[in-house]
């Protein structure tokens, strides 16, 4: 039986694709600070912004199984505000929730899938690495950071016959909106803020089902020949197909203009 292990399966993509994947006759661990257990499916409690509950988690999902076919780094969340009026410590706890979590992920699987010598690491990213969203910018920032750790990641572990690949989804319906960190603080200074998080959440939650990127990512862990990123829906691989091709300028303006 193959296994997949992912983080944030409590809700959203996270949780399509444990619900995915388990249709499809997979062993599932789900690590996340709230989850449950069904079916094929094991929960493990890990907070990914400690080492201690990650190498934990690690620990015990390996008393389910001998082995780690793919490993999902999907846990994440959001903020939103100008940059000027966003703190460090909450720049900081972006990252350490949406980088440095996922790097702690892989550090505490990378012996197990050296040992073994096969397995791929997936990202879940985001279009906004590509297309940095103003007032969204930490969160851009971090997934531009998770991009460029996990393409570097892929030279690395190539040796040692792992994969590494990241999908890039474009707006997706899911709780993730509602969970997201608003801060309104400078909006006297900065009023657009309001109107660009509202339109951000607007398209979100018009978004694409969650199973679609469950999908892609299933195709990703199951597929031949993996590719270096992936762009979730139509529609934003034309987007982020203009981003290389435009200008960065007009790209730039433009983003700002739908924003604005």
């Amino acid at each position: 039986m193959h296994t997949l292990l992912l983080t944030g399966g409590s809700s959203g993509i996270g949780l399509a694709t444990v619900q995915f994947f388990a249709s499809k006759g997979w062993q599932v661990i789900e690590l996340s600070r709230s989850g449950q257990s069904f079916d094929s499916v094991v929960h493990i409690h890990c907070d990914i912004t400690d080492d201690t509950s990650v190498h934990s988690a690690i620990e015990q999902a390996m008393k389910h199984t001998d082995h780690i076919d793919v490993v999902i780094n999907n846990a994440g969340f959001g903020i939103s505000g100008p940059i000027e009026f966003t703190s460090v410590e909450d720049a900081q706890k972006q990252f350490n929730v949406n980088f440095f979590g996922a790097m702690r992920l892989v550090k505490a699987v990378l012996p197990i899938l050296r040992k073994q010598h096969y397995g791929r690491i997936l990202f879940t990213s985001s279009v906004a690495a590509d297309l940095s969203i103003p007032y969204q910018s930490f969160y851009s920032a971090s997934k531009s950071a998770l991009n460029a750790m996990a393409l570097a990641l892929a030279n690395e572990v190539k040796p040692f016959g792992i994969g590494v690949s990241v999908l890039m989804p474009g707006d997706v319906a899911t709780g993730f909106t509602s969970a997201r960190e608003k801060s309104i603080v400078g909006a006297d200074v900065y009023p657009a803020v309001l109107s660009a998080v509202a339109t951000m959440e607007r398209d979100e939650q018009a978004g694409m089902p969650p199973i679609q990127m469950a999908k892609y990512l299933y195709q990703m862990a199951t597929c031949r020949c993996l590719k270096p990123i992936y762009v979730g829906g139509t529609i934003y691989v034309i987007f982020c197909l203009l981003n290389r091709l435009l200008p960065k300028r007009w790209v730039n303006a433009i983003v700002g203009k739908l924003y604005s």
